[in-house]
């Protein structure tokens, strides 16, 4: 901390800063938009239960994090809820503020809600006493500047480049005059005699605005939770440092911004000094649920189970696999998969599909030919040790660069705010030539004609170590059919800001489709086959690995045949005959929940029409992750609601890949069930809008209209119809086929991970033999009801 000695002495210095650590640490990471990655908005709460959870949202963020009650007594009038998931629900629950008996639950339903509002801000304040929406100035410029500041490529101009935020911040506010022009006199004066760090910016104001130890955690949480998307971008840049073993400030550079604008604003406004008073001794006070909270958990937990049972009906039964395959296809255990997965098995008993991370294993760095920038396709929270690329020759490398900067340059052009009227003026007409072949183009999922490389040096023992772990991790070591594709997937959609956030999650917001030709063409390796023996591993030699791609769109399958012999010519065409067969079944079933679905061959052209805002559902709808062998979900209808990896705890040697799923697999697929939870339920904080009115900025998010605060999360119709919710809002339940021991232990050896369990985030029920045969609890395990 940059704190001279008589500043350390101030009193409860330590105490205020690590409180404003603990208030960034609740704060969740937004990803720019080029990776869009699902984040659990809840990521900094996971110590707590819903319950909890609500009250400090509430106070933070004047949100509610649960459904209104209607919702759920629709479901209870339906009888989608029975008041045998109530009465489960409530005897489950801990907390001594719940109901009594059932009837009480049930007469709870017919209540209202009333309003969430959060404890107020100075600026809040103010603007009571004065008549002008202080938040409004406040995001207004602070936007101005941050927009600029964290641009990744649209503005042509950055403020301060290469220092921090706070002395950026400093040097543009105290020459920005649009705060005095409102009414704010003397702002830019104070700006420039504010403290020339954050720490001693946060200890100066915290002692002008009387925020003690007790209060400021609860204080500096309201303060970065007002400043929205800014605030989670902020995180996202710590979250990446902290992975390469940095350390990156920028969070706490915001706050003290934020309490300068509070200072300032208590000295224009002193007659809000007992109001802020107040809202100081409320954040002081412990953060506990009302019995309005403990009643919104449970009644949640009841429609949760409520799906969990009805989960678990439709896995009856187990369907036996063939004894040696004439296909076997490996694709992401995204829910969009399973509906193709599905689709594909129905189309010859000979075909057997598998479910596995969309990265295949390979934690990789890859830069495309024609480009400097590296993209890391992997889930965000494991860091690349390989590198990749698919460079042509020297000179198709270098024009390839070049005309990768000047399409970059011509798009900062375009879209940035000063030149964007001046492009129009400039290319009128005559650029409605481009946008009538763009709109005309066929689909399809971004793809690579070159075949891409490992540029990781591996040696021969490398290769083979690499490729059986990943072949035991997915769950195939043997009985290989002659054709195994490695299917990765991609979404091929046009005019859409989100676009990366339909592509592979478990790539980061990358297509799948390099992690699948890696693999594929290091399992084909001479080197990578002999050296498996020596790991038990025993391929065919008529065996071959195939790279393709799954475009979620369209629901096409491509093949890359980067090395396939004359011998294998006639099972890939006879495997891309079985996948255009299933790409028609599952077109047909997805355009049933798809508005204007129609036909297959609407789906075909959502992909290329600028208009359309709904080109897929993505992953609406999932509530359920399962990490079982194939025949206990094969030929099962799941309606692409569940994330399925292909697992086998009998050849899992010491449980290894056990604990691999329940702490990378299963936390990514958290992640994505809590986005969209959280987008459902509120929307206004954990939403970024109406899709119609975006605008993007800096190439991080968007703003909904010409202003406003960065929005993150996911458009309201990603998740709805514009009649009815596509997303019902469960947090995800985890079915693992494999020994209580063996899940006790990969709990006990991860307390991150039990916690979302033991604090309801997840539920983890355990299989025997295809069925539900334990739910666990933080008090341990019961049989399933």
């Amino acid at each position: 901390m940059y704190l001279d000695q008589d500043e350390r002495a101030v009193a409860g210095s330590p105490a205020l800063l690590d409180a404003a650590q603990r208030a960034a640490a609740a704060i969740p990471p937004a990803f720019p938009l080029d990776a869009t990655v699902a984040v659990n908005p809840f990521l900094g709460h996971s110590d707590a239960d819903l319950a909890t959870t609500a009250a400090r949202l509430r106070r933070a963020a004047g949100s509610r994090i649960v459904m209104p009650r209607s919702w759920f007594a629709a479901a209870v009038a339906s009888g989608a809820i029975t008041h045998a998931d109530l009465a489960a629900a409530l005897a489950a629950a801990r907390s001594p503020l719940k109901p009594a008996q059932v009837t009480d639950l049930l007469a709870a339903l017919e209540g209202g809600m009333t309003d969430a509002a959060a404890v107020p801000t100075v600026a809040d304040l103010a603007a009571n006493a004065t008549g002008t929406d202080w938040s409004a100035v406040l995001m207004r410029t602070f936007g101005n500047w941050a927009s600029s500041y964290f641009d990744r490529g649209q503005a042509l101009w950055v403020p301060a480049p290469g220092q921090t935020a706070f002395v950026s911040w400093r040097a543009w506010a105290s020459r920005d005059l649009t705060p005095e022009i409102a009414g704010l006199s003397g702002f830019c004066a104070h700006v420039a005699a504010c403290p020339d760090t954050p720490e001693r910016a946060i200890l100066r104001t915290a002692g002008r605005l009387g925020i003690g130890a007790a209060a400021a955690e609860g204080a500096f949480h309201r303060l970065l939770c007002s400043l929205g998307g800014w605030a989670q971008h902020a995180r996202w840049l710590g979250w990446r440092a902290e992975l390469e073993g940095r350390m990156d400030t920028t969070l706490i550079d915001l706050l003290a911004i934020r309490l300068v604008w509070e200072e300032a604003l208590l000295a224009h406004a002193p007659t809000v000094s007992a109001a802020w008073d107040d809202a100081l001794k409320t954040h002081a006070a412990p953060v506990e649920p009302d019995p309005a909270d403990v009643v919104d958990a449970i009644l949640q937990d009841a429609a949760e189970r409520a799906e969990q049972r009805r989960f678990q009906a439709r896995l009856d039964g187990s369907v036996p696999g063939a004894v040696r395959p004439a296909l076997q296809a490996v694709f992401c255990i995204d829910v969009r998969s399973e509906v193709y997965r599905r689709a594909l098995e129905q189309v010859d008993p000979q075909i057997e599909t598998h479910g596995f991370a969309g990265f295949f294993g390979l934690p990789l760095a890859y830069r495309a030919a024609g480009t400097d920038e590296v993209a890391d396709h992997l889930p965000v929270l494991l860091t690349p040790t390989l590198r990749g690329s698919n460079h042509g020759s020297a000179d198709s490398e270098v024009s390839l660069r070049i005309a990768d900067r000047t399409v970059r340059a011509w798009g900062r052009f375009r879209q940035a705010a000063v030149s964007s009227f001046a492009f129009v003026e400039a290319v009128g007409i005559s650029y409605a030539a481009k946008l009538l072949r763009d709109a005309a183009r066929p689909p399809g999922a971004p793809k690579s004609s070159a075949a891409p490389r490992l540029d990781t040096p591996l040696t021969a023992d490398e290769k083979a170590a690499t490729a059986a772990g990943v072949l035991k991790a997915m769950g195939l070591v043997g009985d290989y059919a002659p054709l195994v594709l490695l299917v990765g997937h991609g979404a091929s959609l046009r005019n859409n800001p989100h676009r990366s956030a339909y592509q592979c999650g478990a790539c980061g917001g990358h297509s799948g489709e390099v992690s699948a030709r890696l693999l594929a063409s290091l399992l084909n390796d001479a080197e990578t086959r002999a050296g498996l023996a020596r790991h038990g591993i025993r391929i065919p030699v008529d065996t071959l690995f195939v790279g393709g791609l799954h475009d979620t769109v369209t629901d096409e399958v491509s093949l890359h045949r980067d090395s396939v012999s004359p011998a294998h010519a006639e099972a890939i065409d006879r495997a891309q005959g079985w996948l255009a067969r299933a790409s028609s079944f599952a077109r047909a079933e997805r355009a049933r929940r798809l508005p204007r679905g129609g036909s297959g061959l609407p789906l075909l052209q959502r992909a290329r029409n600028w208009a359309e805002t709904r080109p897929e559902w993505g992953l609406a709808g999932c509530s359920a992750f399962v990490a079982a062998p194939r025949r206990v979900t094969a030929g099962k209808v799941l309606d692409g609601r569940a994330f399925l990896h292909c697992y086998d705890w009998r050849t899992d040697h010491e449980f290894k890949t056990l604990d691999l799923i329940m702490t990378a697999p299963v936390v990514v697929a958290s992640w994505i069930s809590l986005q969209y939870y959280g987008s459902v339920v509120a929307p206004a904080v954990f939403g970024s809008g109406n899709k119609l009115i975006h605008n993007v900025v800096g190439g991080l998010g968007v703003i909904e209209g010409n202003g406003g605060n960065l929005r993150t999360g996911l458009p309201w119709q990603a998740v709805h119809d514009g009649q009815r919710l596509v997303h019902q809002p469960l947090r995800l339940a985890v079915f693992v086929e494999a020994p209580l021991p063996a899940l006790n232990d990969v709990l006990s050896r991860h307390p991150q991970v039990k916690e979302l369990f033991d604090n309801g985030w997840l539920h983890l029920l355990a299989l025997q033999e295809g069925r539900v045969a334990s739910r666990y609890s933080a008090q341990g395990w019961s049989a399933f009801d």
